[in-house]
């Protein structure tokens, strides 16, 4: 059966997390709005501030939900998971304060999913503790996020790896206990076989920060996306994740619930946007009449409420076919919810752009300034668009999907919709209703 409603015993755990990012989260956004703040272990404002509200999110059965219950999570399905997410992309704060920031929440399900016992007792216990933070770094300078491009290579020698090769954009890395790394072992063979995932503890000989990278409006300088070297660098044996040549799909296992998780906190971001937009309509006026009085205004609020809605709707499908996808194990219904996790990435960044950007414009000149959230959550809409691989990518990937099985018409010239030969198969169909001279029509 269809049915859009929460169950109730989860909805409350819901209206808490409202409450309680609204309440005790929020503020942290006006008073540390820094990309960097949420990721240092040695501030004052995370060990005096964050800690505490991270244990009242413990108390909650909240912690980690993204990780299954053995893993010190709550084991959530997708479905869950993006309600939650809704309330917390409302705060940059949040999602750490939750336990379920980028791209630690990806790098432990890399480690619980693909860790030895080792590994997740070294770097997966203490993350999922909020004790230290870590970096995935994947893209590169000269390949992006094509990895048919990476020259990032890894070659065995003896009982280590030796990395040489360069990554770009490597989010968080000057606080970063650990890096999980995509590099290339094998490259005589595609990609998806040749590609491997190792684990590098911060301060390994031979992994150097060119410079931090900022976003758009920070100093020059001061950015902590980073652009790393390997330069000889050498790695354990035994710190590679799974086995050789499988880091493309270890990729995948992260990047798929990654992108219903940015999905539904641009929807959080959108409502936020909505708001405040509805705020303005109804307390501002213009030559001598309310903003409600005109239709223009009252249009674009419209048009962002039913854009809104429907990207909704088809985040939550797309984690309900990500649940059905795990439930049952089948291929088939995996190779569905890859469809719908990539038109959801595809519509994410466009739809966070539109209604910020109308908010924005009915602010006038404050919707621009630095006194409204608006122009950074506006910036958001073009870095998720990059963000967990390129629009057009997964744009290539939903019209390969609904191709493959596509037969060609029998008649290529006009296709099998053409109205002359579909009115002829018509009449021969229904030819006893038909009087004779209408059946023998041509």
């Amino acid at each position: 059966m269809w049915d859009f409603s929460t169950d109730a015993a989860f909805q409350a755990r819901l209206d808490w997390a409202d409450t309680f990012v609204r309440d005790e989260v929020e503020p942290l956004d006006v008073l540390f709005p820094g990309n960097a703040e949420p990721y240092d272990r040695t501030s004052r404002v995370y060990l005096d501030a964050v800690r505490p509200l991270q244990r009242r999110v413990r108390e909650q059965s909240l912690w980690a939900a993204h990780l299954p219950p053995e893993l010190g999570g709550m084991g959530m399905g997708q479905v869950q998971l993006a309600l939650l997410n809704e309330i917390l992309g409302r705060s940059s704060w949040a999602p750490m304060v939750f336990g379920t920031q980028a791209p630690d929440s990806g790098n432990a399900e890399i480690l619980a999913h693909y860790g030895t016992e080792e590994q997740r007792k070294e770097f997966l216990e203490p993350l999922l503790d909020g004790r230290i933070v870590s970096t995935f770094a994947m893209t590169e300078p000269t390949g992006g996020a094509d990895p048919g491009g990476f020259t990032c290579r890894a070659v065995r020698d003896g009982d280590s790896w030796v990395i040489d090769g360069e990554k770009w954009f490597a989010s968080n890395y000057p606080h970063a206990a650990f890096v999980i790394a995509m590099v290339i072992t094998d490259p005589d063979v595609p990609v998806h076989q040749g590609s491997s995932m190792f684990v590098i503890p911060a301060g390994t000989p031979g992994m150097d920060m060119v410079r931090g990278t900022g976003l758009a409006g920070e100093p020059l300088g001061e950015g902590v996306h980073a652009y790393l070297r390997f330069t000889g660098c050498r790695v354990p044996a035994e710190n590679l994740l799974g086995e050789p040549g499988s880091g493309f799909a270890i990729a995948q296992t992260r990047l798929g619930g990654g992108r219903l998780h940015h999905a539904m906190r641009s929807v959080g971001q959108c409502r936020r946007a909505l708001d405040m937009m509805g705020e303005r309509i109804a307390g501002r006026s213009t030559r001598g009449r309310p903003l409600a009085d005109q239709q223009a205004v009252r249009h674009a609020l419209a048009d962002s409420w039913i854009q809104l809605e429907q990207f909704r709707l088809q985040v939550l499908h797309a984690a309900w076919q990500a649940d059905r996808a795990a439930r049952s194990g089948s291929p088939e219904d995996a190779r569905t919810a890859r469809l719908h996790v990539s038109a959801v990435k595809v519509a994410t960044p466009k739809t966070l752009v539109d209604i910020t950007y109308r908010a924005m414009h009915l602010h006038g000149a404050l919707g621009v300034s630095n006194e409204l959230p608006l122009a950074r959550m506006w910036q958001a809409g073009p870095v998720l668009g990059i963000a967990d691989g390129p629009t057009e990518a997964h744009k290539d990937v939903v019209a390969r999907m609904l191709l493959k099985g596509v037969e060609p018409p029998e008649d290529r010239l006009f296709g099998s919709a053409h109205l002359p030969a579909r009115l002829a198969a018509a009449r021969e169909k229904y030819a006893d209703l038909l009087q004779p001279e209408e059946a023998g029509a041509r």
